[in-house]
């Protein structure tokens, strides 16, 4: 459910930053969600995951997925479930509709606009 999900969207770390990425995932449990940076118009979020998100998509933003640890299951209205290993990567374009879940503790790294809400349009 939305209201379990620890949502942060404020840059936490901004520019000219170290960001210890191990550091901030270890910090937290999941389902945390936190932007790191501001790129351009893009942000760049982690999440530390475990279980199912909702199905849900973003109307005009594309959303960009890489797993540091652990395993990202991303199901995909229409498509074949993907599942992600650790340094593999994988663009949900906009419009369509998605469902992500990690069967273990799985830290990942999100891409995508500044403007985007987390849990959907």
């Amino acid at each position: 459910m939305a209201e379990d999900y620890d949502i942060h969207t404020d840059d936490k770390f901004g520019s000219l930053t170290l960001i210890d990425i191990a550091a901030e995932a270890a910090a937290h449990e999941p389902w945390f969600n936190q932007t790191l940076t501001t790129v351009n118009d893009s942000v760049v979020r982690l999440g530390v995951l475990e279980g199912e998100f909702h199905w849900h998509k973003h109307d005009t933003d594309d959303e960009f997925f890489l797993v540091l640890d652990g395993e990202l299951v991303v199901e995909v209205e229409g498509q074949e479930t993907v599942r992600l290993k650790p340094q593999q990567g994988y663009t949900v374009p906009r419009g369509v509709m998605h469902k992500t879940s990690a069967p273990v503790r799985t830290t990942i790294l999100m891409v995508e606009p500044a403007g985007v809400v987390p849990t959907g349009d």
